[in-house]
């Protein structure tokens, strides 16, 4: 059968296993914004098969957690909060209980969800999501649990079409390419996202176009390494090249992407940003380690004089850029003095904020076999010395901004305080006073004051 025919039968059956007037879903999607864009089509397919959605336990007839594999923290909040279902599963024995996403491709972890976890029905992983109606009909119609993690075919393709519910109705993520090549030697992702395949740019430029017409204001282009798009595809193609054909799609619009990888970086890159039109003047890049024998240890592929020369050239071509980047502190053999290269970095290059993080040892990476010295609670006190450094240089740049007038995107109003919030270009919050109908609006502020990583203005 179609995958189409076993959504007609999924909505049938659970039409009648329905607790209320229809079907109920809660999807809970942990980890990264990859992760997020994945909720999204289960999400679509889920509302094709009939379902509503809730983000009540009790109101629920199907409840998938959608997991993250990256880090142990995620990792351990998803078996809590699966532990947590046993006793809404007692109460409402119809219940589906699913679990997909990074977790599920290892197999560590779908043995531990097999011998401990007996009321979750189906377990499926990242390269089979568009089998979704296929495997609830095969749960529903089975009385055997349901594992799929997917086959080398299936690890390579890629499948368009996917309907997608999405959660936001002025953001929107649009994914351009799957997988990682890189194998750095902390990360699981190429062993549980697969290697790197691209979407076509002209089913990019067709979905993104689609998204500008249907009003949304902030796109985000998502890889798990966006600069190394097109290396596989027979069209003459790279990223730069892509970026640059989505910059002509005429509209009142914002681009963003993630993730970039340092060593695949390159001088066109920023020269397409400069000289775009609806391109955001921020720029996430990782660079994990300001140390270089760290950095080969990573198996990163640049070393820091190479990182801060592109940073130096970014920074000239685009003066009002702003800087992110992800750290990782304690890494396995990092000695103090390794860790303070880090911090000199980060003064050196004056980030508009960080996403640092204590090593994680992830199983089946080669990181998580070297030696390891260092105790957890000296890698906390590293952590706190370079978080405090990073607040005096957020402080600082945000000051800087004080008397500028910023381009937001108003996303929300705070309940408590009456306030709008939203982004600026460079992704830095602004709170200021307004009418809730310029949510979902580009709106001119007047920067009056800074808190670290927060801006407050009023309306120009």
């Amino acid at each position: 059968m179609t995958q189409t025919q076993y959504m007609e039968d999924v909505a049938q059956i659970m039409a009648i296993r329905a607790r209320g007037s229809r079907p109920m879903a809660l999807v809970r999607t942990y980890g990264c914004q990859q992760n997020v864009a994945d909720g999204e089509k289960i999400k679509g397919q889920l509302e094709q098969m009939g379902f509503g959605f809730t983000e009540e336990e009790e109101e629920a007839d199907f409840i998938l957690f959608n997991t993250c594999a990256v880090r142990e923290h995620a990792e351990d909040r998803v078996f809590g909060n699966v532990g947590a279902l046993k006793n809404v599963k007692r109460r409402h024995p119809s219940l589906l209980v699913a679990l997909c996403g990074c977790m599920m491709e290892q197999e560590h972890v779908a043995e531990r969800i097999k011998k401990s976890f007996p009321y979750v029905n189906l377990v499926f992983g990242t390269h089979v999501i568009h089998k979704l109606p296929e495997l609830l009909f095969r749960t529903l119609t089975d009385s055997r649990r349901v594992f799929e993690r997917g086959d080398d075919s299936e690890d390579k393709q890629i499948v368009e079409g996917l309907p997608i519910h999405r959660d936001g109705t002025f953001r929107a993520w649009c994914t351009v390419m799957y997988g990682c090549d890189n194998f750095c030697s902390y990360c699981v992702v190429p062993y549980v996202r697969g290697r790197e395949r691209s979407r076509s740019s002209q089913a990019i430029l067709e979905e993104f176009t689609g998204l500008v017409r249907a009003g949304y204001k902030d796109i985000t282009l998502l890889g798990q390494n966006v600069n190394s798009y097109g290396k596989h595809l027979q069209e003459d193609v790279n990223f730069a090249k892509l970026l640059r054909m989505l910059d002509e799609v005429e509209g009142n619009y914002r681009i963003r992407f993630m993730t970039s990888h340092p060593k695949d970086a390159t001088r066109e890159l920023i020269d397409t940003i400069a000289a775009g039109k609806h391109i955001s003047h921020h720029l996430h890049l990782p660079f994990q380690s300001g140390n270089n024998r760290v950095l080969k240890e990573m198996n990163r592929g640049y070393t820091r004089e190479k990182y801060l020369d592109l940073i130096r050239y970014a920074k000239e071509q685009i003066p009002d850029l702003s800087l992110t980047s992800d750290i990782i502190v304690g890494f396995p053999g990092e000695t103090y003095e390794e860790f303070l290269d880090t911090v000199d970095l980060i003064r050196q290059v004056e980030f508009t904020s960080l996403y640092t993080f204590i090593y994680s040892p992830r199983v089946g990476t080669r990181a998580a076999k070297m030696e390891d010295p260092v105790p957890a609670e000296e890698k906390s006190k590293w952590f706190q010395e370079l978080c405090a450094e990073q607040e005096k240089i957020a402080a600082r740049r945000c000051a800087s901004m004080i008397g500028t007038v910023q381009r937001v995107l108003v996303e929300e109003q705070n309940a408590k305080t009456g306030l709008l919030a939203g982004r600026t270009d460079g992704n830095i919050v602004v709170d200021f006073p307004g009418a809730p109908a310029l949510i979902g609006t580009f709106a001119d502020v007047n920067i009056t004051e800074a808190r670290n990583w927060i801006l407050k203005g009023v309306l120009a």
